[in-house]
């Protein structure tokens, strides 16, 4: 075992005397040869055997090396077990994260608790008349809370020297009524008037702008820690510890996307079939594939009459992936409407494809994803396209 280098020994006693520990050396080269297993995550590794060490009955905050190498050979005991139960396809598969417009999770801000709760009630499907004003309060709401914590913009507590000239406390508009000196706000450009601008909070308006300071992702979301506001789900240490090892060995993985697949077009569909022999004949098939609408070159509309055509079409179109094994067993498949598919309005978000259209479709992919527009998904594997694919591509575009 090689011997840590100074800066990772100073690292190590840093990290663990914040959480109340002290390291032997033996100790310490333990915890070091498990953070050489993740050379590109050292960070979440640490931080997950510090967390790991939290839970156990420890007799000492002392450590010696038989404490740690304990904890250690648990966490490389589950992970061993992640890898054996989970080969290079089905990792990359359980890596992706898809979420549908209309199931993205919706946070309120109550500015009285100074905290954020989900919405679990109804969504009604046409807006009523004070939900464009409400859309935009909650906006700012949401801002003001973030522009808050900042320490520039937040009074100190304990402060008495602060003058008022000092503090840049936000108050609102309504509050500079009778007051002398220098006030902070913050609001929302607004034109009330023909080429005059204002700056306008929940109280009132002014016509002085500025822009507030950013906020590092990393301060957010510690603050918001056990939110879900991507939909996705909260990723664990342990998963993002995960995450971060597939995505050092998954260099070869890619995403394919493709856009106004016509299935009623035969030329689509031939050079749609010459893409996939090609992506199906290499060495690492890509983890995805995004196929957006339209599906149809002509509008769904009120005067389409061949919906049974076009359902036609996609029971062909999962025939044609069905037919290449590899990517049928390896790929997944994401489908997502355009603005002229089949759908109750052009408004968007825009629901999934309507169920009797992908039925055909399903029978031969049944891992098939069907998805609104628009839909985030997340994957954290690193994207690489090879030379001789984007040559494919260029050559055999659908249309």
């Amino acid at each position: 075992m090689a011997a840590p280098s100074a800066a990772t020994r100073r690292k190590l006693q840093r990290k663990f005397r914040l959480r109340g520990f002290t390291l032997k050396v033996d100790a310490l080269e333990e915890a070091a040869a498990f953070l050489d297993r993740f050379p590109d995550a050292e960070d979440d590794a640490l931080d997950l055997l510090l967390d790991e060490l939290d839970k156990e009955p420890l007799q000492s905050s002392i450590l010696d090396r038989d404490a740690v190498r304990r904890v250690v050979a648990l966490l490389v005991e589950a992970e061993e077990a992640l890898d054996a139960a989970s080969p290079a396809a089905t990792s990359a598969r359980s890596a992706l994260r898809v979420v549908d417009a209309f199931l993205v999770p919706r946070f309120h801000y109550d500015p009285i608790k100074k905290v954020f709760y989900e919405h679990t009630g109804r969504l009604a499907v046409h807006g009523e008349a004070g939900d464009k004003a409400a859309l935009y309060r909650d906006r700012y709401q949401v801002l003001l809370q973030r522009l808050s914590r900042d320490k520039y913009f937040s009074k100190p507590a304990f402060d008495t020297v602060a003058t008022e000239n000092s503090s840049c406390e936000i108050t609102s508009i309504q509050s500079l009524i009778g007051c002398t000196g220098r006030r902070w706000i913050m609001g929302v450009i607004s034109q009330l008037e023909e080429r005059q601008f204002y700056l306008e909070d929940l109280t009132g308006a002014v016509n002085t702008c500025g822009f507030p300071p950013l906020e590092d992702r990393e301060a957010s979301v510690s603050l918001l820690m056990g939110l879900d506001f991507f939909g996705g789900g909260v990723i664990p240490t342990e998963e993002a510890l995960r995450l971060s090892s597939l995505e050092k060995k998954a260099v070869n993985d890619m995403f394919v996307i493709l856009s106004d697949v016509w299935l009623d077009n035969p030329e689509t569909m031939e050079k749609l079939a010459v893409v996939l022999d090609g992506y199906d004949s290499v060495e690492v098939v890509p983890s995805l594939f995004v196929l957006m609408g339209n599906f149809c070159s002509r509008p769904c509309n009120l005067a389409f009459n061949s919906f049974e055509e076009l359902r036609f079409q996609f029971g062909k179109l999962g025939e044609m992936i069905a037919a290449r094994s590899r990517l049928k067993e390896h790929s997944r498949f994401l489908f997502v409407p355009g603005p002229d598919d089949a759908g109750p309005s052009k408004a968007l978000p825009r629901c999934a494809l309507p169920k009797y259209l992908i039925e055909e479709l399903q029978k031969h992919i049944p891992n098939a994803i069907f998805v609104s527009n628009p839909c985030r998904f997340d994957m954290k594997l690193m994207l690489k396209i090879p030379t001789d694919i984007r040559i494919i591509l260029i050559g055999s575009c659908t249309h």
